[in-house]
């Protein structure tokens, strides 16, 4: 695990919860009416961000529906860190047009993700070829290796690149977190023998250690998290806290160096709870996500303080 969170692999931030569609199995309650965060929240939050970040995936949302605040973001992320940070952008694509595309390239925008291909969105992948022409347009490379699991040097040997990828009854709707519409529409996964924190888009590897991943955090709006879905209560407010310093806080947390180790079971053992009392109520929940969620409120005042870890 890492000492010093001065520098990290990757940082996911939906930076706004607006979005054109609406769809049944979003997690964080992405619509037309999805919460916002004001410009001046965003820029205090990128001057909070570590002095240096591998890469930035920017996320909503949708962040095309947000777009004056995007180029505000992209204008600060290149004014703090230069050429040194690579920078992913995921969208649904319903949005995105040859101009818009040209002036995210000038911005620094390296990577281009469609996460809408699939009957689940509005358009149900139906503008591929239309999207795939607008790359091509503007020598953009198509192409389906996952830059973040392809390695820390994917970037920088493809500068321009774009895939895509959408919900299956596999993964993001069959497979989904038990959070935001999936869980209020029922869709979510209800299975207590799969282990989100051991994915990606898990907490696994939050702080370091491990080199089969990325090591990534999660913000949403402003909340600091170990994972895309969230804790319950977050680590932390990029608004108002260094993230280093709100990592260095966790670190030293026996609770999220088991998140960190992909072992949420294990949380609460330095607590009195046994693994197989926590395995007996992840069974009840059917979903480590609602476990994590019950865990954490029972031992809330144990955990947290009004910033976050203690």
């Amino acid at each position: 695990m890492n000492t010093s969170f001065n520098h990290i692999q990757s940082i996911y931030w939906v930076f706004t919860q607006l979005c054109n569609d609406d769809c049944d199995h979003c997690y964080n309650d992405s619509s037309p009416f999805g919460k916002r965060i004001s410009k001046a929240d965003c820029m205090q939050i990128i001057e909070n961000l570590p002095e240096k970040v591998g890469r930035l995936i920017l996320s909503g949302g949708e962040p095309l529906a947000d777009i004056k605040l995007l180029y505000a973001i992209l204008d600060k992320v290149r004014e703090k860190y230069g050429d040194t940070i690579q920078i992913m952008l995921q969208t649904n694509g319903d949005l995105l047009n040859t101009e818009k595309l040209q002036i995210l390239i000038e911005k620094g925008v390296q990577r281009f993700d469609i996460a809408s291909i699939d009957r689940y969105h509005k358009k149900a992948g139906g503008r591929l070829i239309e999207l795939a022409d607008i790359f091509e347009s503007c020598g953009v490379i198509g192409t389906e290796k996952d830059p973040l699991i392809e390695g820390g040097h994917y970037l920088a040997e493809n500068p321009l690149s774009w895939g895509y990828w959408g919900a299956s009854e596999d993964m993001w709707l069959g497979g989904n977190w038990a959070r935001g519409k999936a869980y209020k529409n029922d869709i979510w996964l209800q299975n207590p023998d799969h282990n989100f924190c051991t994915i990606l888009s898990g907490a696994r590897n939050f702080l370091g250690g491990y080199d089969d991943i990325p090591q990534e955090i999660s913000i949403q709006l402003w909340r600091i998290n170990p994972c895309c879905p969230g804790t319950h209560f977050p680590m932390g407010d990029a608004r108002k806290q260094k993230v280093a310093d709100v990592l260095e806080k966790a670190s030293k947390s026996t609770i999220f160096k088991m998140l960190n180790e992909g072992n949420p079971l294990k949380m609460g053992i330095s607590l009195g709870v046994s693994e197989e009392e926590a395995k007996s109520k992840n069974d009840e929940f059917k979903n480590i996500c609602l476990y994590c969620d019950y865990f954490l409120k029972c031992h809330k005042d144990e955990i947290f303080d009004e910033n976050g870890v203690k």
